[in-house]
C-alpha cells in the first residue's frame, strides 16, 4: 500500500521508520503551536498528517508489528478514540462546506451593492466559524496512550493528538478570516470614515473561498487516511 501525496519531509517505506514519523509529528506540533500559523500552514499540516497516517498504516502491516494482535484491549481502545476523531473530521468538513457557501453568498450581495445584507452575511460567516469550534471542545480524542507497551499504538495516539490540535488551531483561525479589526493578509473588512460602511474586495473574497475549499480538501484527505488506518486496525484484530 503506497503513501499517496506524500510530504517530501517524510521518506517512503521501507526507509521510513518510527523515528521519521515521530520527527514529522514533532515538526507538525511546532507548526501548530506557532503564533504565525495561517490557513496555508493548516492546509499543509492536514496533507502532511494524512501522509503520516498512511505511513503508520504501512508499518502496522509489516510482519515485525504483528504483535498488535496480542494487544487486543489496547487496539480496541484506540479504535474507539479513532472513531471519535473520524466523526470530528466529518463534522469539520461539513462546517467548511457551509463556510464556503457563506462566502459565495457574500460575494453575490456585494455585487448587488447591498451593504446591509453584506454585513449580515459577514456576521453569519463569523457565527458559522465559531460554531465549527464547538465539537472540538467536547472531544476526548486527545487522550494519550502513555505507558502503553505497544509502539504502534503510541504512534497512533500521538498522531491522533496532533490531529485534534491541528483541527483546533484551524478552527480558531476561521472566525478571524472576516471581520477582524486587525488588518492582515486575509482580513476582508475595513471601515473607512463611516462606522457602518463595510468594504470588501472581490479578489480577497475569492482568495477566502479558495482557502475554505483547500481546507475542505485537506480535511477530507485526512478523513480518508483515518478511515484506512481504522480498517487496518480492524483487520489486525480479525487475524
Amino acid at each position: 500500500m503506497a503513501c499517496h501525496q506524500r510530504s517530501t519531509s517524510l521518506p517512503s517505506l521501507p526507509y521510513s521508520t518510527e523515528l521519521n514519523v515521530e520527527q514529522e509529528l514533532q515538526t507538525l506540533k511546532a507548526h501548530i503551536s506557532s503564533p504565525s500559523t495561517t490557513i496555508g500552514t493548516a492546509c499543509d499540516g492536514l496533507r502532511r498528517l494524512g501522509n503520516v497516517y498512511s505511513c503508520i498504516e504501512e508499518m502496522m502491516c509489516l510482519p515485525s508489528n504483528q504483535a498488535l494482535t496480542r494487544q487486543r484491549k489496547t487496539v480496541e481502545e484506540e479504535l474507539d478514540r479513532s472513531l471519535e476523531l473520524i466523526d470530528l473530521s466529518n463534522t469539520i468538513q461539513e462546517s467548511l462546506a457551509e463556510l464556503k457557501v457563506s462566502v459565495q453568498e457574500l460575494r453575490l450581495v456585494l455585487k448587488r451593492g447591498d451593504d446591509v445584507a453584506a454585513q449580515l452575511k459577514i456576521e453569519s460567516f463569523v457565527r458559522l466559524a465559531k460554531k465549527a469550534q464547538k465539537p472540538l471542545k467536547k472531544t476526548t480524542s486527545k487522550d494519550t496512550a502513555e505507558g502503553c507497551s505497544c509502539r504502534m499504538i503510541r504512534l497512533l495516539a500521538e498522531a491522533r493528538e496532533t490531529a485534534v490540535s491541528l483541527l483546533e488551531s484551524m478552527s480558531q483561525l476561521l472566525p478571524k478570516q472576516i471581520g477582524s479589526p486587525i488588518a492582515s493578509k486575509w482580513s476582508l473588512v475595513s471601515k473607512k470614515f463611516q462606522k457602518t460602511k463595510v468594504v470588501c474586495e472581490e479578489q480577497q473574497l475569492q482568495a477566502l473561498e479558495r482557502s475554505m475549499g483547500e481546507l475542505e480538501v485537506g480535511v477530507e484527505f485526512l478523513f480518508k487516511r483515518l478511515i484506512q488506518s481504522r480498517v487496518s486496525l480492524l483487520n489486525i484484530l480479525s487475524l
